[in-house]
């Protein structure tokens, strides 16, 4: 029987062993690539899922600002209030942008082209009303205030309201009320309400006039501030 050779032995014994024993390095190796890997995915989804979520959002947005059903949208970003800052003090108002929009509407307007600076109260008339403005059409003047004689309730103190009818450039004047008016609505378009203030309405009121309730002394609004909240 022929000998094997050394080297030959060596050879065979290689193939008789099992598979090599992967080391602790290598399994480490692989435990942080998948981690890796899991990590990117998890942050894949993520991005694409709340990409998704604010395109829907976006599409609801432009759906709601152009759809007529929600006319109120745009009367929500009106101011709320409007400050009369008067050589007396300020007064405050809460605009009824709902009941009066036309009426909200223009005075936010002339507002803000600064028809009302230096406007004066030329009508006060003690427990009834005050009235800033130039005094011509449809105006304190015009009420039988010698003759009133209020029995009702219905209509409260510290009204605003302006002059019913077509308004000109400068016929746009202020009323506040000072006592209840059961035939307000006959003669002014209330379209907000003094909240803050009332002592300097009253102030207003006090002071001497004469015989046509004009002021002896000179009384006005230096301006009127916007705001949506106080």
């Amino acid at each position: 029987m022929a000998r094997i050779k050394p080297q030959a032995l060596l050879q065979q014994s290689k193939r008789k062993k099992g598979p090599s024993r992967i080391s602790a390095a290598s399994i480490i190796f692989y435990a942080l690539v998948l981690v890796l890997v899991g990590f990117f995915l998890l942050a894949t989804y993520r991005h694409w899922s709340n990409r998704s979520r604010l395109q829907l959002e976006n599409n609801s947005t432009v759906s709601d600002e152009g759809d007529n059903s929600f006319p109120d949208s745009k009367k929500s970003e009106l101011p709320e209030y409007a400050v009369l800052n008067t050589s007396k003090g300020s007064i405050i108002v809460e605009l009824y942008k709902e009941s009066a929009p036309e009426a909200v509407d223009e005075f936010i307007d002339l507002c803000q082209k600064g028809h009302f600076k230096g406007m004066l109260f030329q009508r006060v008339i003690k427990h009834y009303v005050i009235q800033a403005g130039d005094g011509q059409g449809t105006g304190a003047a015009d009420w039988n205030l010698r003759g009133k004689q209020p029995t009702s309730m219905k209509h409260e103190a510290f009204m605003l309201g302006t002059s019913k009818g077509k308004h000109t450039n400068k016929g746009f004047d202020l009323f506040i009320t000072t006592a209840p008016i059961p035939d307000l609505n006959e003669k002014l378009i209330v379209f907000g309400q003094v909240v803050r203030g009332e002592d300097v309405v009253q102030e207003i009121e006090e002071v001497d006039t004469d015989e046509h309730y004009t002021p002896k002394i000179s009384i006005g609004i230096l301006d009127v501030t916007l705001k949506q909240k106080i």
